[in-house]
């Protein structure tokens, strides 16, 4: 069986505009460890949490998170 599992490229669109994770968590009403886990991939963001993200580093959901198989 084939099994995918969500990957993110988060940690690197947040560098990119010198964001700490305590300031995305800030900007998307969240915690750091939330944020944390999200890019260490232990925790899938809901879909509310996936937008707002988008929305606070101005991209596509899509550039964020992709499906990886496995």
């Amino acid at each position: 069986m084939i099994e995918e599992r969500l990957v993110n490229r988060l940690k690197v669109h947040r560098a990119a505009l010198n964001l700490t994770q305590a300031d995305l968590a800030e900007l998307i009403g969240t915690t750091r460890k939330s944020v944390n886990a999200i890019e260490t991939g232990r925790m899938v963001p809901s879909t509310f949490l996936a937008l707002k993200l988008a929305r606070a580093l101005n991209l596509q959901v899509e550039s964020i998170f992709a499906l990886s198989v496995e």
